[in-house]
């Protein structure tokens, strides 16, 4: 069973920046495609990026481009989302998730069907 942790989270101003991590034990990250998703309440959750295992390809949504940066690091385990230049409506609870072994390849990987997931880590954007 992959155990996923996100942190990062916190409050920040307008323009600000976080940069989250997704976080696991034992089992290696790189063999897995991993996605960001965030949730704000009353709302569907959304894909925010993603990157694929097989080829490095990443996702962002429209709303997150050009602020959001998804990346690994593979020696210390790490899946991260850096964020910048935050507005108000980035406020969600983040989450990582991660599909099974081998179960997606191809297309774009926000649209990968993704198996484990985080708790969650709150991002609140407020002046």
């Amino acid at each position: 069973q992959l155990q996923l942790v996100e942190s990062g989270g916190g409050l920040v101003q307008p323009g600000g920046s976080l940069r989250l991590s997704c976080a696991a034990s034992k089992f290696t990250l790189d063999y897995y495609n991993i996605g960001w998703f965030r949730q704000a309440p009353g709302k569907e959750r959304e894909g925010v990026s993603c990157i694929s295992r097989s080829d490095g390809n990443t996702y962002y949504a429209d709303s997150v481009k050009g602020r959001f940066t998804i990346s690994r690091d593979n020696a210390k385990n790490l899946v991260y989302l850096q964020m910048n230049s935050l507005k108000p409506e980035d406020t969600a609870i983040y989450y990582c998730a991660a599909d099974s072994l081998f179960k997606n390849s191809g297309g774009d990987c926000i649209l990968y069907e993704y198996d484990y997931w985080g708790q969650g880590t709150q991002v609140t954007v407020s002046s």
